[in-house]
């Protein structure tokens, strides 16, 4: 039996829900189909394991941009928290404040290395590379050789596993923008002297000294997104893989195959498909066949694994989190899931801490088994010095599959084709979020997505260009206000109008 919908969405993130959020208050027909029998919320789910809550990566809810911070306030009114940001990084045996304290930074590193530090930097002021087409060159310009070396090269490449060199300047630009070694400087000297940010000296997004965050994690607010979504009359079924999407270019219509959890086929007719899901996976299920097909295959992903530790420890651990760049060891960052919130913990003696390690689907650590990884990550924490192995009285194992989209050397020129064909092939296809527009969005810039293209289809035309999302900074820190003005300079919006 068809399903006749106006709008189905692929994928329950924060995207996706966003999109049927707009779209079901506005009483419009929309349906949701999420692949995980449990959790809602993508990669932004809470995971409840025995009473322990803890996030998939860890996620601040900050945003410049008004309408977002008024949908979270709408959505999940009474549970938010204020939480400050505490973090650091390990290097080398020693622990930096993150954002950086000038004198403890100059006391770690020593005299020596500093004043090398700051040639370095004047040297790449001096001769920096024109026009940087990798991240090493990127954060070279920007912070100089040296400092790329001790604080950005270990670490990151942990997390991409690929070389510096490899890897897109796009993704520096995007995620480091507003900061240099300068800023940085100002900021930490600020911080050793206790003196406070001033309102007219506004910090890069990287810098925020705090940030709200639901009580009990960021599942509270997808679990009250969905439920309101279905409130509002739209639907949500969980458990569908999605298998096929076929084009009726004539009818203007959609057929979309779902596979259930007991295996049941079911069948979909939409004007309008929303999709959040892989790039790459999405283009395979298309009919007909997309001419950039090949394109697509060629998009990478990066996938990681938590290795949740739980116990009494008597080492004390005020950050949210810990960035190791230390290359002794393999794991890349450590959370601290009571400093998220008090509630993420069903006690108040355990400790209860999430080893994330970066790998690629199917390799040597993502095929381990849970054994061994529990294994691992207690040897490692012991040599880091931030909870004792033998401390460790229970522990769990989070795979996330296509975490973050690879920004290699040619991602931008295979995106930059699979939109064209696209938007000609398929007119009423909607990429969303972070892996289906193959970018590298935050939770607010994945929600500002889903927004626009909420508001492009209740228009019945596209008014708003959602790649510019996360790319134009005016765009993204001001919200559908700045979306209409940069769009207006440019003449892209309203389209019809044209």
């Amino acid at each position: 039996m068809n399903r006749f919908v106006e709008t189905l969405v692929i994928g329950a993130g924060p995207a996706g829900l966003t999109t049927a959020y707009s779209l079901a208050k506005q009483k419009r027909d929309v349906i949701v189909l999420e692949q995980d029998p449990v959790y809602v919320g993508g990669i932004s789910r809470t995971v409840n394991y025995k009473g322990f809550l803890f996030d998939i990566g860890g996620h601040r809810f900050f945003s410049k941009s008004k309408e977002i911070v008024d949908l979270w306030n709408e959505i999940l009114p009474h549970d938010f928290i204020e939480r400050p940001r505490l973090s650091r990084i390990y290097y080398r045996g020693k622990f930096y404040a993150y954002p950086l304290k000038a004198f403890e930074a100059l006391r770690n590193l020593g005299l020596w290395q500093s004043a090398a530090c700051l040639a370095s930097f004047g040297l790449a002021r001096a001769f920096p590379v024109r026009g940087p087409k990798t991240f090493h060159q990127w954060v070279r310009n920007q912070f100089g050789e040296r400092l790329f070396s001790i604080f950005f090269k270990t670490y990151t490449e942990k997390v991409w596993g690929m070389s510096c060199d490899e890897i897109s300047a796009d993704w520096a630009a995007q995620r480091i923008k507003g900061l240099d070694l300068w800023s940085a400087i100002t900021d930490a000297l600020r911080r050793s002297l206790g003196v406070e940010n001033g309102k007219e000296n506004p910090v890069a997004k990287s810098l925020i000294e705090s940030f709200r965050y639901p009580r009990r994690g960021p599942g509270m607010m997808w679990e009250a997104a969905a439920r309101k979504i279905r409130e509002f009359g739209g639907r949500i079924a969980m458990g569908r893989r999605v298998e096929a999407l076929a084009w009726d270019a004539e009818k203007k219509l959609w057929t979309v195959t779902a596979l259930s959890a007991d295996g049941a086929r079911e069948t979909y007719i939409a004007r309008h498909v929303v999709s959040s899901a892989a790039i790459r996976e999405l283009m395979g299920a298309l009919t007909p066949t997309p001419i950039s097909l090949l394109h697509a295959r060629n998009l990478n992903y990066r996938d990681f694994l938590t290795v949740v530790l739980i116990g009494k420890s008597e080492t004390p651990l005020p950050d949210n989190w810990v960035y190791i760049h230390d290359p002794s060891v393999q794991v890349g960052r450590v959370q601290n899931f009571r400093s998220w919130s008090p509630e993420m913990i069903p006690d108040a003696t355990s400790t209860c801490l999430g080893l994330e390690y970066f790998c690629f689907e199917g390799d040597g650590l993502w095929q381990s088994s849970d054994g061994v990884l529990v294994e691992l990550a207690k040897r490692e924490i012991g040599r880091i010095g931030l909870m004792r192995p033998e401390d460790v009285t229970d522990a769990c194992v989070v795979r996330q599959a296509k975490a973050y989209p690879v920004y290699d050397e040619s991602y931008s020129d295979n995106v930059r084709l699979i939109r064209l064909d696209l938007a000609s092939s398929f007119p009423t296809l909607h990429l969303i979020g972070r892996n289906g527009m193959h970018k590298y969005n935050n939770q607010d810039h994945a929600m500002m997505t889903g927004l626009l293209t909420a508001l492009n289809i209740a228009a019945g035309h596209a008014a708003y260009d959602v790649w510019r999302v996360n790319e134009d900074a005016d765009y993204t820190e001001a919200g559908l206000s700045g979306a209409e003005e940069a769009l207006a300079s440019e003449r892209l919006v309203p389209r019809k109008a044209a």
